[in-house]
């Protein structure tokens, strides 16, 4: 009797110890698993509705966009190290968010019934500085297809749909602009 109570208490401690570590560091990526022809497979555009407000219009966007470099930052208004990236991408925009489709989405639900209203995302948006496009994605498409273990995440795609470069976690505007920057070469060397 004892044998077995002891098994079971060192699985449970497992188990605990398990979602511990997937809680503060993200579902492990599976992008090793992948072999080599699914990651040269471009992405069929989603198409993401935008929100009115500040550096973003109410319609719609396509992620990716083809035929351009789109860079999407991954958040939820929930997120502690979302806000704190919030500066970062703001100086990543000012310094390369012309030569890309930059925009920030969020799969909370937005709405009259949803998690947050509009008028809520809006004023976080404000109140952190964004200046930018800013979508959601309520059914989490996007989410599921780029989340890289975390918010926020960060995902440079190259014109064709092909993401060049993505993590999960606070970047510097350094390190999102490098990103960037992988995408818009490998652009530089499909022409």
């Amino acid at each position: 009797m004892r044998r077995r109570d002891v098994l079971a208490g060192l699985g449970s401690a497992g188990v605990v110890a398990g979602a511990g570590a997937i809680a503060v560091y993200g579902l492990p990526s599976t992008e090793n698993l992948l072999d080599d022809e699914s990651a040269d497979e471009p992405d069929d555009p989603l198409e993401i509705e935008t929100i009115d407000a500040p550096g973003s219009e109410a319609g719609t966007i396509e992620v990716p966009d083809l035929g351009r470099v789109t860079f999407v930052d991954l958040f939820g208004t929930w997120c502690a190290p979302c806000i704190e990236q919030m500066p970062a991408l703001a100086t990543a925009n000012e310094r390369i968010g012309d030569e890309v489709t930059f925009c920030s989405v969020t799969n909370e639900s937005v709405g009259e019934s949803g998690s947050i209203t509009e008028a809520e995302l809006v004023e976080w948006w404000d109140e952190h500085d964004g200046d930018w496009t800013v979508g959601h994605d309520p059914a989490a498409e996007l989410t599921a297809r780029y989340l890289e273990g975390g918010f926020p995440t960060a995902v440079a795609i190259d014109a064709s749909g092909r993401v060049q470069w993505a993590d999960s976690g606070v970047k510097s505007a350094d390190e999102i602009v490098s990103g960037i920057e992988q995408a818009l070469e490998a652009d530089a060397g499909d022409e």
